[in-house]
């Protein structure tokens, strides 16, 4: 059944009539639009019903849970076999610091840990507003283990894969920033993890997190890299249209649009916060996105170059080749499904050279603090 029949039946005969004249008060004059009659306008009810934009949260959209929690348990399998060997791999759960919900999330780490404080570690943070992390990071997580990373992979609130509150707690750019950020908190019970080399990368949604995350007055972050990333949800929700609003409206903590939560929407769009930027941040976009498009990534870039060139690294790739989805917007996450390994093209090296040649300036994966460092030897005379 149509889930609009209802709403479109209601409206088949209406119309919108013109308000009854009222006479202008003494020594005022009738504004033009009231002294001219309104025409009569007929309802679309087939339009109305693809315009309409609940804020009930009863009326966000639903998904196959079950199927999710199947799907993910798949990835989990194969995550642990492809990794047997090769890293240390284990699904872990920590407390959000908004709440104590539960986070479950992937933790990456080198075979042979160094002592104390002896590796950088990254959060990586998965994109899509119900989405997850998928096994076609496999090759990527693999290649910053060996540089010596540890990666912890956040499953914040509304990722899928978890049952249906996790799915329906969702919160774009509130309590979910909290979620990841909380990550650092497990990190802190790794004596091996340097906690003043921690980094953050995300892509989509998860590079929009990264950014909300670094453009917070304190953070744990020492370094930052958002590829192809959210960043003006008032832009967004209406370049996008109805049929994307739905999936934000209809979020238990926001429940409605940028015209009726305006100050709720500009604090929930990175772009309004770049002069809070105190930590170098990477920024990767693509031309020819189909997702995240260059319209709105166009904004964050230019707002970067120009207010804080200091601290930003941005490229903007033309017309990459395409990824498995969204045309450029997956540009740099080209990876076989069968064998997990990269399908490179010269942008996806290109943005992974410049990725790692940033984050190794910033955060010395190569370093292993835990030995005592030694002086150099006083000259002889």
């Amino acid at each position: 059944m149509n889930r609009w029949a209802p709403l479109a039946a209601s409206l088949a005969f209406l119309t919108i009539a013109a308000p009854s004249a009222q006479p202008p008060q003494t020594g005022q004059q009738q504004p033009e639009a009231q002294r001219r009659p309104r025409p009569e306008t007929a309802i679309d009810p087939a339009r109305a019903a693809e315009l309409y934009v609940s804020k009930d949260p009863k009326d966000h959209p639903a998904a196959s849970f079950q199927r999710d929690i199947d799907e993910k348990a798949a990835d989990d399998a194969r995550y642990a076999e492809a990794s047997r060997g090769v890293m240390d791999f284990k699904k872990v759960v920590y407390k959000s610091s908004a709440g104590g919900m539960d986070i479950p999330a992937y933790l990456f780490q080198p075979l042979n840990k160094r002592g104390a404080k002896g590796h950088a570690a990254m959060i990586w943070v998965h994109g899509g507003v119900h989405g997850n992390w998928g096994t076609n990071m496999f090759p990527f997580v693999k290649e910053a283990v060996e540089r010596g990373y540890v990666i912890i992979c956040p499953e914040y609130r509304g990722s899928t894969g978890y049952g249906e509150a996790h799915h329906m707690a969702i919160d774009y750019g509130g309590y979910e920033i909290d979620d990841v950020l909380s990550a650092v908190d497990y990190l802190k019970t790794l004596a091996h993890v340097d906690q003043d080399r921690i980094g953050m990368m995300g892509w989509s949604h998860g590079g929009y997190i990264t950014l909300l995350s670094v453009f917070r007055d304190k953070h744990p972050i020492k370094a930052a890299a958002a590829m192809v990333p959210v960043t003006n949800l008032v832009f967004r929700l209406s370049y996008k249209g109805p049929g994307y609003q739905r999936g934000f409206s209809t979020q238990s903590r926001i429940q409605g649009l940028p015209f009726e939560k305006r100050d709720l929407y500009i604090e929930r769009s990175p772009l309004y916060h770049v002069d809070k930027l105190q930590v170098p941040l990477l920024v990767h976009v693509a031309t020819n996105d189909t997702d995240v498009n260059f319209v709105e990534d166009q904004q964050i870039v230019d707002a970067l170059r120009s207010r804080k060139p200091d601290l930003s690294e941005t490229k903007v790739y033309v017309d990459p080749v395409p990824g498995p989805a969204s045309g450029g917007h997956t540009f740099n996450r080209r990876v076989n499904p069968k064998t997990l390994e990269r399908e490179d093209s010269p942008d996806q090296r290109d943005s992974w050279n410049r990725t790692w040649t940033f984050f190794e300036w910033h955060l010395r994966p190569y370093e292993d603090r835990s030995k005592p460092t030694t002086a150099p030897a006083a000259p002889r005379r």
